[in-house]
């Protein structure tokens, strides 16, 4: 097996197919790496039914942004990594470090260049992290996109602080993460969930509050009441569908993360809550650089932190693992093997 190609949109993913390609060559700033996990985030259900789509992007594609595996070629020019490293593939390999403009976010992995889901990839060198010792290839294989974006808004945007209090929306990868994170940094977290289990395991997480969303429909003003006023950090992955809640779970002064809409396109939000709170309503687009990825896995390895695996899957069992996260049933990670 060398690579999976999107080749066109289709909900059942049988646009997924294995493709027979040549081992890439580095050009002189580049690095190969052998992949040997990668893992699935919802944009990626999104490009394959063809309901995301960035500039420049043409199927076939080679899906995936995230991905972990070991460096074995460089190019001539390359310096900071050599063979043997074990790297995580960037989600914007053009971002390196400072702000996120235009032009470094306009590419990304699995969406406008090939992406994780193949046997030998090159990279940009600059653009890869490393990975810290204590993660196995499956870990290292959920942070590009999932765990940098919730480290992005809360750390690097949010200027999460010990004390603070954070509600995540959901088990998925980012909210999961986002809980990880918010604990790790001595915050109180408030998580939701259609499942009780689930929440189980997340109080088990570090989760100080939990509230199951369908029992409680009105759980904005549940989180107010049990946070005494609301919370400091929203980490809102439903969109629409869910922000006039998390508008009322804020705190005064609180932060609002937009990440996702997995709640749907559809909802009514009053300006109302923002206007009177001083909310900051933040999208959280591009991920994050390299340099907040190298900031991320440091704290990661100092904490001995390891990411959520709910359900590993082989290679041949591309098209299931997709339905599986398109499922919902999941809480943390997905993650496929190509060793």
């Amino acid at each position: 097996m060398d690579a999976y190609e999107v080749q066109e949109a289709t909900s059942d993913y049988t646009g997924i197919v294995e493709t027979d390609r040549e081992r890439p060559e580095p050009d002189e700033n580049e690095a190969l790496v052998r992949i040997h996990a990668a893992s699935l985030n919802y944009r990626d259900l999104a490009i394959a039914n063809d309901e995301l789509a960035y500039p420049g992007a043409e199927l076939p594609v080679v899906p995936l942004s995230d991905g972990a595996g070991e460096i074995v070629a460089v190019g001539d020019e390359v310096d900071r990594l050599s063979d043997g490293q074990r790297v995580a593939t960037p989600f914007a390999p053009d971002w390196i470090d400072g702000p996120g403009t235009r032009e470094k976010i306009a590419r990304t992995t699995g969406g406008n260049v090939d992406g994780a889901l193949a046997e030998y990839v090159t990279f940009p060198a600059a653009s890869l992290a490393t990975l810290p010792d204590h993660l196995s290839y499956e870990q290292g294989a959920t942070l590009s996109c999932a765990g940098l974006t919730a480290w992005r808004a809360l750390v690097e945007d949010g200027g999460l602080g010990a004390g603070e209090r954070v509600l995540a929306l959901g088990t998925g990868g980012v909210s999961t993460f986002a809980l990880q994170f918010a604990a790790l940094h001595g915050a109180d977290v408030f998580a939701t969930s259609s499942s009780d289990d689930k929440l189980e395991r997340a109080r088990d997480l570090g989760a100080t509050w939990t509230c199951n969303y369908e029992e409680t429909p009105d759980w904005g003003e549940l989180v107010r009441e049990r946070t005494g006023g609301g919370v400091d950090h929203v980490v809102e992955v439903g969109g629409p569908g869910t922000l006039e809640q998390s508008l009322a779970a804020a705190a005064p002064g609180g932060y609002v993360h937009l990440i996702g809409v997995l709640a749907g396109q559809e909802g009514r939000v009053h300006p109302g809550p923002i206007l009177h709170k001083a909310l900051t309503v933040e999208g959280v687009m591009g991920v994050g650089s390299r340099a907040m990825f190298d900031r991320m896995t440091r704290a990661m390895a100092a904490s001995e932190m390891e990411p959520v695996i709910d359900r590993t899957f082989d290679a041949t069992d591309v098209r299931e693992a997709y339905r599986y996260v398109e499922a919902g049933e999941h809480q943390g990670k997905v993650v496929i093997t190509l060793e």
